[in-house]
């Protein structure tokens, strides 16, 4: 069964390009109303621009997934607009190249602070509006995971390390609101090479990447599917996947 997501709410971090851009627009052309969260003040309002003529609507913030300020007034303020946040889609990720023998412990908390602990910290202060006994439809995470989780890629320690991390606090993440009886659900996608801006910087040909939208289909399949299933770290990949070490 296919669940409508009609004037529902749903929040997606790093939404000024690339596939949080698409999750953005996707949502909205199925009805939701989207909140285009990113430090790019630019490309959010870009993005808004694209939601607003596909014919959605939406509100682009200015944020930082990895300043709790930030995450706290955030929600505040949303809270103040409205009862609720239906839906978080976490995006967000940097990848800064770099070798155990030349690691260098700025960039690499940098990496996980944006990749992992930033979105671990969001995702709580979202389930918490949803404790048990909670009304109305359930509430959504879907984390963007990566295949990088499960591959060995070549000069991308901190990249890797990062969303091996977050694939794992997915899963817990799912249990702890089972166990508790949050009226969330909790999800995580793993794509393989996307035709994105982060992407460019690995030479891959453009005939071996994704397009975003494909991916961002897989999110709004995701927040509408109905109460039998949820996606653990599911993995999608090009017909014509590069060969990740793995």
């Amino acid at each position: 069964m296919i669940v409508s997501i009609s004037g529902r709410r749903a929040l997606i971090t790093g939404a000024a390009s690339g596939l949080g851009r698409a999750v953005a627009v996707t949502l909205a052309q199925a009805g939701a109303r989207v909140v285009i969260c990113d430090i790019d003040d630019v490309g959010a309002a870009e993005t808004l621009s694209l939601v607003e003529r596909a014919g959605g609507s939406g509100i682009a913030e200015h944020f930082d997934v990895t300043s709790e300020e930030h995450r706290r007034d955030l929600f505040v303020r949303l809270r103040d607009e409205s009862p609720r946040l239906d839906i978080l889609v976490n995006v967000a990720g940097i990848d800064l190249p770099g070798y155990l023998h030349d690691v260098n412990l700025p960039e690499f908390q940098r990496v996980n602070a944006v990749n992992y602990e930033g979105p671990v910290m969001l995702m709580s202060e979202f389930l918490r509006q949803f404790p048990a006994g909670t009304r109305g439809p359930r509430a959504e995470i879907v984390n963007i995971v990566s295949i990088s989780a499960i591959t060995v890629g070549s000069g991308a320690l901190a990249y890797n390390s990062s969303k091996a991390a977050f694939a794992k606090a997915t899963e817990i993440a799912q249990r702890d609101a089972l166990e508790f009886g949050y009226h969330c659900r909790i999800q995580g996608i793993m794509p393989a090479a996307m035709d994105t801006p982060m992407m460019h910087r690995w030479g891959i040909p453009a005939d071996r990447m994704m397009a975003p939208e494909v991916v961002a289909t897989e999110v709004l399949n995701a927040v509408r599917r109905d109460d039998a299933a949820y996606a653990q770290n599911l993995i999608i990949t090009p017909v014509n996947e590069p060969d990740w070490p793995r």
